[in-house]
């Protein structure tokens, strides 16, 4: 199977990579007590950094690299580690419930931490037609490899789900028997303004998820890029408009309530779109990694080694980066509570947005 230069390197760095749900609504209410578990202090962060988020007591916890994840409250920077109870020391995602406790993402497991310590959470192996959809319900990949389907946290058990099979899938493993990954492999998690959950896979397109029917959207030009490389669903975002973006601005797309079923695969129904003007300066549209939403409703993106990115939804223009020696591969932006965004990268650290430009995070 061709693949450019980018897929290659991508394809190394994804289970250290973070592409799922790592922000919180504002304003969320903590029964939880302060936090008794004492970790490391350090005085800055590893170069791999591709998890961001900011908890619902403002603390910020950066992950994605090989050393635990790290807790930022303003004044001290703490990591934490296997050896505080943390069951991998690379974490893919981060998420937080409506009583304050969080969750780590990792390969091995999904660490529960309710600031006293980390507990992971049992697995229950579920039927393909158990997938149900509740409005505090915790969804993760625990490696983006998985070779069924998401794992699903009601709050008090996580239950690992079952994706429909699909056609697609069918003749890529025909096309592809020897592949090194599988087709069905989760990407990125996204929750819509209309608690939809989404899945971009590896090669199969988005599956989306309405609390009733689970339906497939797939685009072979989503998927590919123009080098002919297999870039896969790796960032989903619905606009102040409810239209929804995948990977690039090429298209945007108008998402119906509905689905059609056809050869035995449910499938989303709707209208592609024309999206941002060509540009300039490009041949081909960037593809995206991470995507997020300003207070205003601007898009931001990230590329892996192109830079970051800012659409209005009409135009897209490059943001400045202050970089040294090393060039950024970035893998992950994210917009904090207060409306500050934030970039994680693979090889440089972090980055914070300052003015119109993003420059190094130092604690």
């Amino acid at each position: 199977m061709p693949h450019s230069f980018l897929t290659l390197c991508l394809s190394g760095l994804l289970s250290s990579c973070s592409f799922g749900i790592v922000e919180t609504k504002n304003g969320v209410q903590s029964n939880q007590q302060e936090a008794t578990l004492s970790g490391d202090t350090v005085t800055t962060t590893e170069s791999r950094v591709m998890v961001v988020f900011q908890d619902s007591r403002n603390a910020f916890w950066f992950g994605g690299g090989e050393n635990g994840v790290y807790k930022y409250d303003g004044k001290s920077l703490v990591r934490y580690t296997v050896k505080h109870g943390l069951c991998s020391n690379s974490v893919l995602g981060i998420q937080e419930d409506p009583s304050g406790n969080l969750y780590f993402d990792t390969q091995d497991g999904v660490c529960k931490f309710d600031g006293a310590k980390f507990t992971t959470l049992p697995v229950i192996e579920t039927e393909p037609n158990e997938w149900k959809l509740g409005p505090d319900d915790l969804w993760f990949r625990m490696g983006w490899d998985n070779k069924l389907g998401p794992y699903r946290y009601d709050g008090e058990h996580l239950y690992h789900l079952e994706f429909p099979k699909t056609a697609q899938a069918d003749t890529f493993n025909a096309q592809y028997p020897q592949a090194a990954f599988d087709p069905y492999g989760i990407y990125t998690i996204y929750k819509d303004s209309k608690g939809n959950m989404w899945f971009g896979t590896a090669v199969l397109g988005v599956c989306r998820f309405d609390g009733t029917t689970v339906s497939w959207l797939y685009e072979k030009q989503l998927t590919d890029t123009p080098e002919g490389g297999s870039f896969g669903i790796r960032s989903i975002l619905e606009d102040n408009a409810g239209k929804f973006w995948f990977c690039n601005t090429h298209y945007r797309y108008a998402i119906r309530p509905t689905s059609s079923v056809v050869n035995n695969t449910s499938l989303v129904d709707y209208t592609r779109e024309t999206g941002t003007a060509p540009v300039a300066e490009k041949e081909q549209f960037p593809y995206f990694l991470s995507m997020t939403k300003d207070n205003n409703g601007n898009m931001w993106m990230v590329t892996y080694d192109d830079g970051v990115w800012r659409s209005d939804g009409t135009h897209l223009s490059r943001v400045a980066m202050e970089a040294g020696e090393t060039k950024p591969l970035l893998f992950c932006i994210y917009k904090d509570h207060q409306g500050g965004l934030w970039v994680g990268s693979q090889n440089a650290g972090l980055f914070q947005l300052v003015g119109d430009t993003f420059v190094p995070f130092k604690p």
